[in-house]
C-alpha cells in the first residue's frame, strides 16, 4: 500500500498521529497496532470529565437563588416603630421576615430581618420587649434598638445587642421627626460592628420549596384576604394580588407603603397564634408590658399564592427555629420570597375571605 494511500486510511479512522508514528518507527507500511489504539482511547476517556454542574446558593432568610455566594453576613434584626403617627417607615420594603409583635397599649411594633438586600437607612428604630429574643434568637445575628430593659436576656439567646443607649456607631436623630420617634440609622455600619461570634450567614428560619410546590398553594384553600385582629387598635389586613404574586398589606383599610413610596407585601404571610401575659414591668406611661408566650406549640395560619392552611407551630426554645407542620404532621413549605409573621393572641381571631 503507497504512502499517501495508507494516510487517507488513517484519516478516516481518526488516528493520524498515532499511524505516522509508528511509521516513523517501523520505517514501512505495516498498520498501527489495534491494542494502541484501544489503550489511547481509554486513557483518553478517562481525562474527559464532565463540567460540574452550577452551584446554586439560596439566601437562607428567602430561599431565592443567590446573586453573589461571596456574600458572608449576619443576620440584622431592627426593632421598627408602628405607631400611625410615624408611617411610612424607611427601608421595611428590603426585608427577608418581618415579625409584627403586639406591645404596650395594644399598638404593635416591627422586629424587622434584613439579610438578602442593604437599604442604605431604616427607622424608627425603637425599643426592646421581652419577647424578642424568642423571635430573633434563632437567627444568632444582631439586634438593633434604642432603649428597653432586655438587652441582657438578648445576649443570653446569643445575639450580639447593638443599641444606642451605649453610644454604638450607626444610629442618628432625624430632623424633622419628635422624639422618641426620630431616632434612624444605618444597616451597613450595623453589620461593620459584628464581633467574631456574629459574622456568618444566619441559618435558614423557614423551609421553601418551589412556588408551586409551596404547601398552601400546592393543598390549600383560595383566599383573596386576610383579615386580623392582634388588638383593639392593631388591625392589619392581607390582601392577594395575582398581578405581583404577593400579598398586600394595609393598615385596617389604608394600603401600607414605605417612605420611598414602595407598597408593602410578602410572598408569605405566617399567623401564629400564641398567648400573651402582662409582665411585672411598666411602660413610661405606667401601662404594663405584654409578653408573647412564642414557646411550647400552638395554631397557625400560613398563606402563599392566593391560598391558605391551617398549621401547627413548634418552638422548643429561645434559639431554635419555629417549625409549622400540617394536621398530618407534614413539614410545611414556604415560596422562596419575603415573609411576614403576625403574632396573634390566643383570644383573637383572624377572618378569611
Amino acid at each position: 500500500m503507497s504512502l499517501a494511500l495508507f494516510r487517507s486510511s488513517v484519516r478516516r479512522s481518526g488516528w493520524v498521529v498515532l499511524v505516522v508514528a509508528g511509521l516513523a518507527l517501523a520505517g514501512c507500511g505495516t498498520a498501527a497496532d489495534p491494542s494502541a489504539r484501544k489503550t489511547d482511547a481509554d486513557a483518553r476517556s478517562k481525562t474527559q470529565v464532565p463540567s460540574p454542574e452550577p452551584v446554586v446558593t439560596a439566601w437562607p432568610l428567602t430561599g431565592l437563588p443567590m446573586d453573589d455566594n461571596t456574600v458572608v453576613r449576619p443576620a440584622l434584626n431592627v426593632k421598627i416603630e408602628n405607631d400611625r403617627t410615624v408611617r411610612p417607615q424607611t427601608g421595611l420594603e428590603y426585608t427577608d421576615i418581618v415579625w409584627e409583635e403586639v406591645v404596650e397599649g395594644g399598638i404593635t411594633r416591627f422586629v424587622a430581618v434584613y439579610h438578602s438586600q442593604v437599604p442604605e437607612e431604616v427607622g424608627p428604630v425603637r425599643s426592646n420587649r421581652p419577647m424578642d429574643p424568642r423571635i430573633a434568637g434563632p437567627s444568632r445575628g444582631l439586634i438593633v434598638f434604642s432603649g428597653g430593659m432586655y438587652t441582657s436576656q438578648l445576649r443570653a439567646a446569643g445575639l450580639q445587642a447593638v443599641s444606642m443607649d451605649e453610644g454604638t456607631a450607626g444610629f442618628y436623630r432625624k430632623v424633622g421627626f419628635r422624639a422618641p420617634h426620630n431616632v434612624f440609622g444605618t444597616p451597613q455600619t450595623w453589620w461593620d460592628l459584628a464581633d467574631d461570634k456574629h459574622r456568618n450567614n444566619p441559618p435558614p428560619q423557614f423551609t421553601y420549596a418551589p412556588a408551586k410546590q409551596a404547601t398552601a398553594f400546592a393543598s390549600g384553600t383560595p383566599a383573596a384576604l386576610l383579615e386580623l385582629t392582634l388588638s383593639a387598635s392593631a388591625h392589619p389586613s392581607w390582601s392577594w394580588d395575582a398581578a405581583s404574586g404577593t400579598w398586600l398589606r394595609s393598615e385596617g383599610t389604608t394600603p401600607s407603603s414605605s417612605r420611598a413610596g414602595v407598597r408593602l407585601s410578602a410572598v408569605n404571610v405566617i399567623v401564629i397564634k400564641a398567648p400573651i401575659v402582662n409582665t411585672p414591668d411598666r411602660d413610661p406611661a405606667g401601662s404594663p408590658v405584654p409578653d408573647t408566650k412564642f414557646e411550647g406549640t400552638g395554631t397557625a395560619l400560613v398563606a402563599t399564592g392566593g391560598k391558605t392552611i391551617t398549621a401547627t407551630w413548634t418552638k422548643a426554645s429561645d434559639t431554635e427555629v419555629v417549625v409549622l407542620t400540617t394536621s398530618g404532621g407534614e413539614a410545611i413549605n414556604l415560596a422562596p420570597g419575603n415573609t411576614w409573621v403576625e403574632l396573634m393572641p390566643t383570644d383573637r381571631t383572624w377572618v378569611i375571605f
